[in-house]
């Protein structure tokens, strides 16, 4: 099942998606200028490999729902969002409150 909801944070509107697998799920939370996501997400091919698209996008490992995405630690960002003050162990929540 696909699950894709609106979610504001701080007054600011994104769009949470939950992709429900076999044993694991894939969460995302966006807006129009990035996202962030469950470790399901290569980080290396968005800098490496896809770096011209300068991806705003960060990552966070162990989360099982949106609400763990929103509170985990950033556990690997693109080069790009480095623009927008992400930061390696920085909790998701704040991560997005930088992008809206």
């Amino acid at each position: 099942m696909i699950t894709v909801n609106p979610l504001e944070i701080d007054g600011m509107f994104f769009t949470a998606i939950t992709v429900e697998l076999p044993k694991t799920n894939l969460l995302m939370i966006s807006n129009d200028i990035g996202y962030i996501m469950c470790g399901a997400l290569d980080v290396d091919l968005l800098n490496e490999k896809l770096s011209d698209r300068n991806v705003i996008a960060a990552r966070a490992v162990g989360v099982r729902t949106i609400d763990d995405l929103l509170h985990a630690p950033l556990e690997k960002i693109t080069d790009a969002s480095k623009s927008f003050g992400w930061e390696i162990g920085m909790i998701g929540k704040d991560a997005l409150g930088r992008i809206s």
